[in-house]
């Protein structure tokens, strides 16, 4: 055998012994569907659709990327969906209609947003058990757990608060009043700053975690935009920390925030009612989830650019991204 022959069989049987390219796919929940969409992040396109329980809302990873957790809210269950074989292989105890939830950063504890019932319940996922339900104020729904663990916050609505609860304990130590509606919760990622969305007073209230006091409260102005339809809901942050994106609902923009500055530097133009996001793994793309045209628009993040409008099912809600292995 040459020794050119030689290279090819060798790189040919080590390209046999490569495992296969491990893809990114997002995972959309449809409101109105009872299904999940499957988005390949490679073609962006739409590659199955699950089926799930009644109106499927909030959904995140679990912390080794196996299972994915979803808040069937109206089968009052949190259904787990394995991910090598998008089948349903169990349930964990919620409460009533469970919208959102946050993962502790040890991956065993779900803390739940029970909307009709005023409680958050801290669910053990290791045995499936309810570990406390703690009350708060009235329809409770943004769910966030601080980065180091100690803290879980839970926003209510109706009573425009934002909840502290010590996750040792599972008792409130304090609560801080924020604008109109408050809907969704996110650490800094140095776990300084929460930030927190309202939806009907229109802007986002940045707080200092340590005194628990609103630093800034940022407004949003898109261009062509009544004021009335500036609704913020998701946030998300970069994990260096240095930008933010919040949605604006009916505003039907994304907009992009310095954190520094706590200014907003642009706005991105998306679907209609957009709700929640997710970035990838690289975090170079920015899922966003379009409530009633239907679809997710995919943003290059570095370029601040919409890439694709990918459609799903209907009344899209909560996404999260399964990074490739």
């Amino acid at each position: 055998m040459t020794l050119t022959r030689t290279l090819l069989a060798m790189t040919l049987a080590t390209m046999l012994a490569a495992p296969a390219f491990a893809k990114e796919f997002a995972y959309v929940a449809n409101e109105k569907d009872d299904t999940l969409s499957v988005i390949d992040m490679d073609t962006m396109e739409v590659v199955n659709t699950i089926a799930v329980g009644d109106r499927p809302r909030g959904i995140e990873l679990s912390k080794d990327g196996t299972q994915l957790y979803i808040c069937a809210s109206e089968s009052d269950t949190v259904q787990v969906l394995d991910l090598a074989t998008n089948t349903l292989v169990g349930e964990l105890p919620s409460g009533e209609d469970p919208e959102l939830f946050a993962l502790h950063p040890d991956g065993k504890r779900l803390y739940i947003a029970n909307e009709d019932d005023a409680l958050m319940t801290v669910v053990d996922i290791p045995s499936a058990s309810v570990i406390a339900q703690v009350e708060v104020g009235v329809e409770p729904e943004g769910v966030a757990v601080s980065p180091d663990g100690n803290t879980a916050i839970i926003t209510s609505e109706t009573s425009n608060m934002v909840h502290w609860i010590d996750t040792k304990t599972n008792a409130m130590v304090h609560n801080t009043l924020v604008d109109a509606r408050p809907r969704y919760a996110e650490f800094s990622p140095d776990g300084k700053q929460l930030w927190v969305s309202a939806e009907i007073g229109g802007t986002v209230s940045v707080i200092d975690t340590a005194s628990k006091e609103i630093i800034k409260k940022i407004n949003f102005a898109p261009k062509g935009v009544h004021k009335d339809k500036v609704q913020p809901v998701g946030v998300r942050l970069t994990a260096d920390g240095k930008t933010a994106f919040v949605a604006l609902g009916p505003a039907n923009h994304v907009a992009v925030v310095n954190t520094d500055t706590l200014e907003v530097e642009d706005y991105l133009l998306v679907g209609r009612r957009v709700w929640q996001m997710a970035f990838n793994g690289a975090q170079d793309r920015l899922l966003a989830t379009n409530g009633v045209s239907g679809d997710v628009s995919i943003i290059d993040v570095p370029n601040r650019k919409v890439l694709k409008t990918v459609k799903v099912g209907r009344y899209p809600w909560g996404v999260a991204v399964k990074e490739a292995n």
